[in-house]
Order: structure tokens, then C-alpha cells, then sequence
């Protein structure tokens, strides 16, 4: 009787998990089956999914930015908003993974979780995408950029959406180059949307997080005073400064963007906590996305470093590297109190999730700092930006809280420009960043590439 019992205990464990497991695959399956079913190896759905009969793409003012006609595919009637909008819509050669028609293209084209994309046209779904991002706000950075390879980015900082992800080098969709080894330095990088595929070495821009760092764990970092000479030794090797700035408090050394002070407050946090606060505002992180979009990880870990070599890790230099889309999310956070609203591109995507309210392209928000650190940090770009005022700079004549990047990158090449912050008005909650390669000072290079994206979006 007993062993007829454990028998029978097996069998009913064996049946609940057979069960179980047939309900969570079914789950999943119904979860992820647009993701699984658009993977390069699936060979029917690459042949299905053809753009020429794909449906169409809209930014956030219904201007279309692709649609399909007689079994042909196109974009926007103007070449600068293709070209400006290329890595957000991608084009036919499906080489921009991230772009909408790579990573949504069996939404576009008419895939039906039931049938496959064997329906004919007249029985398809709604295959239509709209987007968030404003073309004439990506026209406006496109054209400030120029010749210059970089990226530029706005996003709402209390819903999420993307106005602007404008990325270079760029081209034009609607006629793409061939591309051959006599022009491939000038195509380099060009299937890369430098907002969420790249990251760059971010200069002082990354004094924000040290900044954190120092109000979180140096508890007297307000009441000292840091001397400026042009340089300071440390271990035996100069860490160099633009001017000397004298004797500084703290928030005086963010606001003139000093290295000596920063790489001195560097070395008193200590690599331990300098690591785990670049790691709670998003860095060593390969977990964000933008939508269904991945956004690349950035990179800090002054692990095991001497002192010269954590110093310039402070400062934004050594081994740091920065995603341009993550950089917004910091700054994000500094202006909703501590919390990083996720970004999200898709506004539509015909889904009929979607048509019930239930959104599905937003993710998690992210929490970032303490309330109290996000206050600090947020008077302390202030500061900055009054200072950048008193230069000529000028968004949309609006309030503003960032700060500027000036990244040594050596190799004989011009520094990487950048200027990450904010807006500080609720009636345009739009946190930024911009990054210009080879461009010099930010506050040349890269706070006319935000004037130009967030001024048009206000005008």
C-alpha cells in the first residue's frame, strides 16, 4: 500500500509539472513571440517580412517618415529627414539592428501570432508604427552636428518618450552608398545609433557622478576648500587643469569644472564607493532599454588603480566610457528627485496590447539617487549652467542645469565634446545629452547641437 501511495505521489508531481511547465511555455511563447520569431536565423520570416508591402512609420506629429506603395518602400520626402532620422527608422538593408525597421519588422509587416505572415494584405492587422521622437527637432540637431560623428538626444523626463535621437555619420536611405575600402573611413560607424549603440569617454560630464559620490560619502565635502594651481601632483604624475582656479569650495570647483579639485574628491571617496555610485546611476549596466531597444553598457571600475589613475577616473577620463542615452537618464534623475524615467521610442506599434492602454514600451523606471543627493547635485548644475549662461549659452531662452565635457582622447585627435542636463521647467521636462567627436570644448561643440534640438521642439 505504501509504495501503490509514492507511486502515486510521483505521478501527480510528475502531471502538475508536465502541466506547469506546458502553461509557462505557453506564456512566454505569447510574451516574446514577436522577439523570437524577428531573429536573423529565421529564415521565413526574413523572406515574409518584405518592407515593400510593410506598413507605415510616423514621428509623434503623424509626419511619415516611411510607408509602402505598390511593392515598393519609402521615406520621408525630404533628404535631410531621412538622413537625420536614418538610425531611428533604419532602411531596407536591415544593417541598423536598432533601427524600427529591423527591430519591429514583424510588427510592420503585418505578422499575426496565429497565421504567420501568410494573411494576404487586405486581412493584415494594423501594421502601422508611430513614434515619439519629433522630425523637425532630430532635422534641427542633424544640421547643428554637420560633419562631425556624434549624437545627440531628448527625452521627456517624466514620461519617457524620445523627441530626439539624432545620430552621425548618416546617409540617405532613399539612396544608400556603396560602400568600398577608398570611402569606408567616412562611412565608419554609420550603422551604429550612437544614442543607444555607443559610448564615448565622457570628460567632466562625469563629474556629476562624483559629484554624488563626494555628497553621499565624504559627510564634511561642503565645509572644505580646494586650492587650483593649473595642476596637482599625484603619485608622482600632474593631473592638469584648463586655468587655475584658485581657492574653491566644492560647489565653486563643479561650477568652474576643476580637475585638480574633482581628482583630489576622487581619491577621498575611494575606488570601493566611486564604483558603486557610478553603478547605481547606471554604469557596468546592460540591463536598459529604450522600448525593445538595448542600450550599450558603460563602463567605470577604477578597481585596483593608484591614486593618479583614480583621480583621472573622477574626472571622466582613464578608462571611462559613457552611453549617450544613459548620460540623459543621469540627468533624468538629478531633475525627478532621484528616479531615471525609462525611455521609451514606440508610441504605437499596432499591438493590440497597446489598443487596450496597456502600454508595453515603457519599462521600469530607475531609481538613482536618494532625494536628498538629487537635490544637491541638481543646485550644483545649476551653478553650472549660470556660468555657461554668462558665456552666450542659450536654450530656447528657457531654465536650464547641466554640465559640460571637454574628454581627452589622444591619438593627435581634437577632444570629444559633450553637454548632458536639463531643462528645469514642467512645461518642457526635456533632460538632454550631446556628444560631438573631435569637437573641441562643449560649451562650443555640443551645447549648440542641444539649443538647436530643443528650440525647435519649443517653437
Amino acid at each position: 500500500m505504501k509504495r501503490i501511495m509514492t507511486r502515486s505521489l510521483i505521478l501527480w508531481f510528475v502531471t502538475f509539472a508536465f502541466l506547469a511547465g506546458t502553461i509557462y511555455l505557453g506564456v512566454i511563447t505569447v510574451i516574446n513571440h514577436n522577439k523570437w520569431v524577428q531573429q536573423p536565423f529565421n529564415g521565413h520570416m526574413a523572406s515574409s517580412a518584405d518592407l515593400g508591402n510593410a506598413g507605415k512609420i510616423t514621428d509623434r506629429n503623424k509626419t511619415v517618415l516611411a510607408h509602402s506603395e505598390d511593392g515598393k518602400r519609402y521615406y520621408a520626402d525630404d533628404s535631410t529627414t531621412r538622413e537625420a532620422l536614418l538610425h531611428v527608422v533604419g532602411d531596407e538593408s536591415l544593417n541598423i539592428s536598432t533601427g524600427i525597421q529591423s527591430r519591429y519588422r514583424t510588427n510592420l509587416s503585418g505578422y499575426n501570432f496565429v497565421v504567420g505572415a501568410g494573411l494576404p494584405e487586405s486581412l493584415r492587422p494594423n501594421s502601422d508604427i508611430s513614434l515619439t521622437v519629433s522630425a523637425n527637432s532630430c532635422r534641427a540637431a542633424y544640421a547643428a552636428l554637420g560633419s562631425h560623428k556624434g549624437a545627440c538626444v531628448v527625452y521627456n523626463y517624466k514620461t519617457g518618450e524620445v523627441l530626439c535621437d539624432v545620430s552621425t555619420p548618416s546617409y540617405d536611405p532613399a539612396n544608400p552608398p556603396t560602400i568600398t575600402e577608398d570611402n569606408e573611413s567616412e562611412y565608419d560607424g554609420v550603422y551604429l545609433d550612437n544614442v543607444v549603440s555607443s559610448t564615448f569617454t565622457p570628460g567632466s560630464t562625469f563629474k556629476i557622478i562624483t559629484a554624488a559620490a563626494a555628497i553621499e560619502n565624504i559627510p564634511d565635502i561642503y565645509n572644505q576648500s580646494f586650492t587650483c594651481n593649473g595642476s596637482i601632483d599625484m603619485d608622482g604624475n600632474p593631473i592638469t587643469c584648463e586655468s587655475a582656479h584658485g581657492t574653491q569650495s566644492f560647489s565653486e570647483a563643479f561650477a568652474n569644472s576643476c580637475n585638480c579639485a574633482f581628482a583630489q574628491i576622487a581619491v577621498q571617496v575611494g575606488e570601493e564607493k566611486m564604483k558603486a555610485t557610478a553603478e547605481k546611476l547606471g554604469f557596468n549596466n546592460d540591463s536598459y532599454m529604450m522600448s525593445e531597444i538595448p542600450i550599450a553598457k558603460s563602463h567605470y571600475d577604477a578597481t585596483g588603480m593608484g591614486n593618479n589613475s583614480l583621480a583621472w577616473s573622477g574626472i571622466g577620463q582613464q578608462e571611462d566610457l559613457a552611453n549617450p542615452m544613459l548620460m540623459a537618464m543621469i540627468a533624468s534623475s538629478v531633475a525627478n528627485g532621484g528616479t531615471a524615467a525609462s525611455p521609451y521610442i514606440v508610441n504605437d506599434d499596432g499591438n493590440l496590447i497597446n489598443k487596450l492602454n496597456i502600454t508595453i514600451n515603457k519599462n521600469k523606471d530607475v531609481g538613482m539617487l536618494s532625494s536628498d543627493t538629487a537635490s544637491k547635485v541638481k543646485e550644483l548644475m545649476h551653478g553650472s549652467a549660470e556660468h555657461y549662461s554668462s558665456q552666450g549659452v542659450s536654450i530656447a531662452g528657457l531654465p536650464f542645469c547641466a554640465k559640460t565635457g571637454t574628454a581627452e582622447v589622444g591619438h593627435g585627435k581634437e577632444p570629444t565634446a559633450w553637454f548632458v542636463g536639463f531643462i528645469d521647467d514642467p512645461s518642457h521636462p526635456y533632460a538632454f545629452a550631446a556628444v560631438v567627436t573631435e569637437g573641441g570644448y562643449g560649451i562650443q561643440a555640443a551645447t549648440p547641437v542641444v539649443s538647436a534640438a530643443v528650440s525647435a521642439l519649443v517653437n
